[in-house]
């Protein structure tokens, strides 16, 4: 595992009180006149992701206030009795707790709360010293002291997590709900959308989906970024289907998208994707594949068969993409290199938001082979080694995730497939990348399908003139199952 984000991530597991400090006094001592918030600093991500809705508001009170002169205290599971403990913090700026199985936690949180009353909506009864009366009236308990970053508090499921929505109005913090079924934030425009606009605030996400969160630092940081996809998020395959132009700057040999300049690559990129529209339930969009190292007939004055064009051919492309809204994926085609060397040859521009990688294991061959000679390959452990430095570039800097994609229309081409890692930072995709009649295409289809590691996303290539025929949009959507996330065309 690769250490963790700058940001602090404080794991809802783990020990209490991080935020805080020690615990507060006994219920004797004198509380303060107005409750006080917690103190954070703005990269600060506290994730209450147990099972328990219990925990979770205890959790959640310890992120959002660091003193109160008093909590509601609600029976876990009572929907009814919670709605009316929400309101009634609300009103007097105070948490909401709820008493679970274990009901010390509360009366631990209340003595480090320094809380001398607590209100009991529904039946609690809890083992304590710190006395139990109805909360004073809307407006006698004063708001809770000023904050500059006043947390932005994402909640997987409001229904479920009630009390903790009552405990973030009553701190006075910002609450964002994700949408139904999606438990990364940033593949929920909205959540992408608060996050950059709050990011000068720490976060709190609460809800047990995001115990599956693989670095929820980084995906805050990502969010607060703003970039975003054309239709919204900025996971890549997470509701996104892509048709993208494929080729060389300046080689039309190579490709159809060496056929024109950048602006009209753009525009006939836009023209080839507008032929998928209402052809299935997910949103399309144009995109580009630039083949940033071309294998070579030569070895070339460093001998790798591989000819890796400036960064400077690319740019003019990468930034007409990025102007246009348009994903750039950056096609390597090592030769006799390798492809992490490569690929740090354009970290420059991968670096940016909406510019993703590809490798073509066709192209990557050993020290005795010539391209088009023989068909090339790649060992997992070469691909990892580039998933994990891409991975450690999207970290380091915050980046939203990217597409890792990977070419295969021989299983020989993927050495050690089922030992490929993945990333949280990146969406891996195989792109079925293969020529010919559509029989073969689909047999090929259908065999890199098996034993494929979990989660991988899946691509397809419409030749122009080498298919026996090629297919049609409509044909593409229809007759290619699963349907690809990703579509090509060459």
């Amino acid at each position: 595992m690769r250490s963790g984000p700058t940001s602090r991530v404080l794991l809802a597991l783990a020990a209490t009180g991080l935020l805080l400090g020690a615990a507060g006094c006994t219920a004797g001592q004198s509380a303060p006149a107005r409750p006080t918030l917690a103190t954070a600093s703005a990269d600060t991500v506290t994730v209450a992701a147990q099972s328990d809705a219990a925990e979770r508001s205890i959790r959640a009170s310890r992120a959002l206030f660091a003193t109160a002169p008093g909590a509601v205290v609600a029976p876990e599971g009572d929907a009814a009795a919670i709605r009316s403990a929400a309101s009634a913090a609300a009103d007097a700026h105070v948490p909401v707790l709820l008493a679970g199985e274990h009901t010390a936690d509360v009366a631990r949180e209340l003595h480090r709360l320094r809380a001398d009353w607590y209100q009991a909506a529904g039946k609690v009864a809890l083992d304590t010293d710190v006395q139990q009366r109805e909360a004073p009236d809307a407006g006698e308990t004063p708001e809770a002291g000023s904050a500059s970053r006043q947390a932005t508090v994402v909640v997987a499921d409001a229904s479920a997590d009630a009390a903790v929505v009552g405990t973030a109005k009553a701190a006075g913090a910002r609450v964002v709900t994700m949408p139904d079924g999606v438990t990364d934030p940033s593949a929920a425009p909205g959540v992408v959308t608060a996050l950059h606009d709050r990011k000068d605030h720490p976060t709190v996400l609460v809800g047990a989906a995001f115990g599956d969160l693989g670095d929820p630092g980084w995906a805050i940081r990502a969010a607060e970024n703003g970039w975003q996809l054309p239709n919204g998020g900025q996971r890549p395959f997470d509701g996104h289907r892509y048709v993208a132009l494929y080729g060389a700057p300046g080689a039309p040999a190579l490709g159809v998208l060496g056929e024109q300049s950048p602006a009209a690559t753009v525009q006939r990129a836009r023209s080839v994707a507008a032929e998928y529209e209402g052809l299935g339930d997910v949103p399309i969009t144009p995109a580009m594949e630039v083949i940033a190292t071309v294998a070579a007939g030569d070895a070339g004055a460093d001998g790798d068969y591989s000819t890796e064009l400036p960064v400077s051919t690319l740019e003019p492309y990468v930034d007409a993409a990025h102007d246009a809204g348009m994903p750039v994926i950056l096609d390597l085609q090592p030769g006799r290199s390798d492809f992490l060397s490569q690929a740090k040859r354009y970290e420059s521009l991968l670096a940016k938001p909406g510019v993703w990688l590809a490798l073509d294991p066709e192209w990557r061959l050993t020290a005795d082979q010539v391209p088009l000679r023989q068909i090339g390959s790649v060992s997992a452990s070469e691909v990892n080694e580039v998933s994990s430095w891409l991975a450690d570039l999207v970290q380091s800097k915050g980046l939203p995730p990217k597409a890792f994609v990977l070419h295969q229309f021989r299983l020989s081409m993927l050495q050690d497939r089922s030992t490929l890692q993945s990333h949280p930072e990146l969406d891996m995709l195989i792109h079925v990348d293969g020529q010919g009649s559509q029989p073969d295409k689909q047999a090929t289809w259908k065999a890199l399908h098996v034993d494929a590691p979990a989660g991988v996303h899946w691509g397809w290539k419409n030749f122009y003139d080498e298919d026996q025929p090629m297919l049609t949009p409509q044909q593409t959507m229809a007759d290619v199952s699963p349907t690809p996330s990703l579509i090509t065309y060459q």
